[in-house]
């Protein structure tokens, strides 16, 4: 149970943060002269604790409403304890647990993917009144949360798709790869992707594998005298 909740409330917290990131990058392009006035320190926190707090309620009810299901079988066919494994055992009515599933999916997934959504679609409208130049630094900016945010989303669609539909005739090997990636990916590609836009950390990536110092790119001549 311990397991459980602790890898929903992980996944839960994945889309809130991105909801909210996608918020930021909204105000900043949308409203870069009131961005410090609209995100403060205050509301920064604000925002912060609402989204950690509310999938974690949730995950709460949902881990109770499990645990109120006598089990009839005790194996699996994950690498890990998810709810909908565990439900699946009981040898009770569990329609209960399946609605209140669908609803936590639409509270923790459709909800902030609504945010996300609508942010890039006023990004978009504004960049498409902007310069050039506006454009290309929009596209710096959010490239890194929508490379993210797909890969996060493929990676719980097919969660979804494998609690509700029966996947048995995919090899073993594949489902198993899959439902971890939600946990493995994110963690290891999300450095890289975020990383790989500051100059700093680029050039010293670049000097540790191929040996050459790029501080000098890009500096004016007059600055290197």
């Amino acid at each position: 149970m311990i397991q459980i909740f602790c890898t929903h409330t992980y996944g839960a917290f994945e889309y809130s943060i991105l909801a909210l990131m996608a918020y930021d990058r909204y105000v900043s392009i949308c409203h870069p002269l009131m961005y410090n006035s609209i995100m403060t320190p205050l509301k920064v926190t604000q925002l912060l604790v609402s989204v950690y707090m509310y999938p974690a309620c949730i995950m709460l009810i949902h881990v109770v409403l499990t645990v109120q299901l006598p089990l009839c079988g005790f194996i699996i066919d994950k690498v890990y304890c998810d709810n909908w494994s565990v439900v699946r055992l009981s040898c009770s009515n569990v329609s209960v647990n399946s609605a209140f599933g669908l609803f936590v999916t639409v509270i923790v997934m459709c909800l902030p993917f609504t945010v996300i959504i609508y942010s890039y679609v006023r990004i978009l409208a504004v960049c498409l009144k902007s310069t050039k130049e506006a454009r290309a630094k929009a596209l710096r900016t959010c490239t890194p949360h929508l490379l993210s945010f797909t890969n996060y989303s493929l990676a719980s669609f097919f969660e979804i798709l494998q609690h509700r539909f029966d996947l048995g005739n995919m090899p073993h090997l594949v489902r198993s790869m899959m439902s971890i990636n939600p946990f493995l990916l994110p963690p290891l590609l999300n450095p890289i992707i975020y990383g790989a836009k500051l100059q700093e950390i680029r050039r010293r990536t670049i000097k540790m594998f191929f040996g050459r110092n790029t501080s000098s790119v890009g500096v004016p001549a007059s600055v290197k005298q």
